[in-house]
C-alpha cells in the first residue's frame, strides 16, 4: 500500500508547503503538487499523474477536499476513477475516507459546499462587476488588439492572414477589429 499526496494551490502567488508538510506529517511516501485552478480537472497533470499511479490497496490523501476539486461532478469523477482502481481516498482535515460509507457520505456534502462556495464566489464577482458598470468606473479589459492598425493595415491591402501574421494575433481577432466588434 502507498499513500499518495496531492497539494494544489489555485495561483502562483500562494503556496504549497503547508499542504506538503500536512501530507508528509500523514505519512505520503509520494507527494504530487501543481498550481492549477481547481474548477475543473482540465490541465491538471500532476492530478492525472497521481490518478494514473494508483493501484489497488493505495491511499489518495488531501489536505481538504476542495483541494480536489471544486465542482460536485468533478469530485464524483475522481472518486469513481480512484474506486476502479481500488484504491481509497483520505483527508487530513476532514473526515473522509471512501472506504467507509460514512466517510463517502461526508464526502459528497464536502463537494456540494465546494461547488456552492465557487458559486457564491463567482455571483459576488459578477454583482460588482455590474455596480461598478452603473457607476461608471468598470472599464473591462483593456484591448488586446489594435483595431485602428488592423483597419489601416487592410486599407493598405494586406489581408486578414498577413494582418495576423504581422501582428502576432489570430485570424478571428483581424475579422472582428474589422466588423468594428474590438478595439
Amino acid at each position: 500500500m502507498t499513500i499518495i499526496g496531492y497539494a494544489r494551490v489555485s495561483t502562483t502567488d500562494q503556496h504549497l508547503d503547508l499542504q506538503e508538510n500536512a501530507l508528509r506529517a500523514a505519512g505520503c511516501d509520494l507527494i504530487r503538487s501543481e498550481k492549477r485552478s481547481g474548477t475543473s480537472t482540465a490541465g491538471r497533470e500532476e492530478l492525472r499523474t497521481v490518478l494514473d499511479f494508483l493501484r489497488a490497496g493505495d491511499v489518495l490523501m488531501v489536505t481538504r477536499i476542495d483541494r480536489l476539486a471544486r465542482s460536485i461532478g468533478d469530485l464524483q469523477d475522481i472518486v469513481r476513477t480512484v474506486k476502479a482502481r481500488g484504491a481509497s481516498l483520505r483527508a487530513t482535515e476532514q473526515p473522509i475516507d471512501t472506504s467507509t460509507a460514512a466517510g463517502k457520505c461526508f464526502l459528497d456534502m464536502l463537494g456540494v459546499f465546494a461547488e456552492f462556495e465557487t458559486n457564491l464566489r463567482r455571483e459576488r464577482q459578477l454583482e460588482g462587476i455590474a455596480d461598478a458598470k452603473t457607476r461608471g468606473v468598470y472599464k473591462g479589459r483593456k484591448p488586446s488588439v489594435d483595431a485602428a492598425k488592423v483597419k489601416a493595415m487592410h486599407a493598405e491591402g494586406k489581408g486578414p492572414s498577413a494582418i495576423a501574421k504581422e501582428l502576432g494575433i489570430g485570424r478571428a481577432s483581424v475579422y472582428r477589429a474589422l466588423e468594428g466588434k474590438e478595439g
